[in-house]
């Protein structure tokens, strides 16, 4: 069980570790090739273009199956990151990507909604989610999206979740 005067090394590691374990669980996320800077407990999601994303090349602009792909897997890193912090703080769990069974199960998408409000520009892309209410079945999230300027979005969504049952 984790301390108060754990060292900070091992917090940040185990921090990471876990982040890591939860995004390199899903391949599409790999393909995609989102990541995530984490700061605290606060993820920023990262788009780093690549052409591959492009879905009208005569704009260009991203395709909006990629947006809203990179809008609902934001918020579902961020429910689940946000669902498992206290255990994960406490040295209860320790996920391990090459441990499926030590991986927290994700929450599965109810609905979600985008609001497409400009072309995704070919240049890397920052999201960041909010979660509005999450009780012990079931959930809701917003979530943010821009390119150069945080407070100019080129998409948001809202999306509802199940999350997962313990057992």
């Amino acid at each position: 069980m984790a301390g108060r005067n754990e060292p900070l090394d091992a917090i940040k590691s185990r921090r990471n570790g876990t982040l890591n374990a939860l995004v390199n669980s899903v391949p599409y996320i790999r393909w995609l090739g989102i990541n995530f800077d984490r700061r605290g407990d606060e993820l920023t999601a990262v788009l780093p273009f690549d052409e591959k994303l492009i879905g009208n090349p005569m704009l260009p602009a991203i395709h909006g199956g990629v947006t809203a792909a990179f809008l609902e897997v934001t918020a579902i890193v961020e429910l689940t990151w946000s669902a498992i912090w206290e255990d994960m703080e406490q040295g209860r769990i320790a996920p391990d990507a090459a441990v499926p069974e030590s991986l927290p199960r994700l929450p599965k998408t109810i609905d979600f909604t985008v609001d497409y409000l400009r072309s995704g520009l070919p240049r890397d892309a920052y999201a960041r989610a909010r979660v509005v209410r999450s009780g012990r079945r079931y959930a809701s999230v917003h979530v943010e999206a821009w390119q150069d300027h945080r407070s100019k979005l080129f998409a948001q969504a809202t999306g509802h979740f199940l999350m997962p049952q313990n057992g």
